[in-house]
């Protein structure tokens, strides 16, 4: 199967989980749209990588792109912190059509597009403050190239960058600490596996079974930021991740982590760059 197959057949498995996701307890939707307040805890963990790069009112009247929005609860997020001109891109259709419902109930204009995030420079025609993506993203592009330059050439020059995942280890270990069961460096094709569950809580499983995902080490990630022309300004490796993983994790302050008899292992890694100033 080439990549765009295997995209494709991503695709319908994304359309499907958008159902399973929009009634899950884990996003919450109803309870979100409730209390106006609300930020979800992904982008109240991006905020923290991110601040330090942002003046002291954050994002707060600055234009951004949420890169792979899925259902769009992050996206509004970051518009619920006082971005503006805040565009959400997804190549689900069906996760944009609840993204679409969820920031039309909230109350915020988001401009919704849907597409590769390796193509989004040539689907959105204008340049961005700052631009995010966080949270299981990156596996699901076949490679980082298109997708650093795309990022380039969304910026503003001096706009920021930043990104948050599940550390490229974990996969190599298949969630399942503490033996190598796959690679961990980049460039060794397309992993391709069947799995009916996704990461919310509850039984509801998707009949598109048949996953593709792709190995991007950590070296890849800041190497294509770099070749793109981005300046790295910070690399973490940080204890925690949005989502209980496997059963060894505990719930701590930023969603879930290792207990303190664990061997000391990142679960996420974060990235900050910037587009030079003209």
């Amino acid at each position: 199967m080439d990549h765009a197959e295997a995209v494709a057949s991503n695709r319908v498995n994304w359309d499907e989980r958008a159902e399973i996701h929009v009634r899950s307890q884990m996003y919450d939707v109803e309870g979100f749209l409730a209390d106006p307040t609300r930020v979800s805890d992904v982008v109240r963990n991006d905020l923290a990588v991110l601040a330090p790069h942002l003046p002291d009112s954050g994002v707060r009247d600055h234009s951004l792109l949420h890169l792979q929005c899925h259902i769009g609860i992050d996206t509004v997020s970051w518009a619920r912190l006082g971005a503006v001109d805040v565009h959400g891109l997804d190549f689900s259709p069906n996760s944009l059509r609840h993204a679409r419902r969820i920031a039309a109930a909230d109350g915020h204009h988001i401009t919704w597009v849907e597409g590769d995030a390796r193509r989004a420079s040539s689907l959105i025609d204008r340049r961005f403050d700052i631009v995010v993506t966080s949270a299981g993203t990156i596996v699901w592009l076949p490679d980082l190239g298109e997708w650093a330059q795309s990022i380039h050439d969304l910026l503003e020059p001096g706009g920021v960058f930043a990104i948050r995942d599940d550390h490229p280890v974990l996969g190599a270990m298949a969630f399942e600490p503490w033996t190598i069961t796959d690679d961990y460096l980049g460039g060794g094709g397309t992993r391709t596996y069947d799995d009916s569950g996704t990461y919310t809580d509850g039984p509801e499983a998707v009949e598109q079974v048949i996953n593709h995902e792709w190995r991007h080490d950590l070296g890849e990630v800041v190497g294509s930021l770099l070749d793109a022309g981005l300046a790295i300004e910070a690399v973490a490796e940080l204890p925690y991740m949005d989502w209980p993983a496997f059963a060894e994790l505990t719930p701590c302050p930023e969603g879930w982590t290792l207990p303190p008899t664990s061997p000391r292992i990142p679960l996420n890694f974060a990235v900050v760059a910037r587009r030079p100033p003209a």
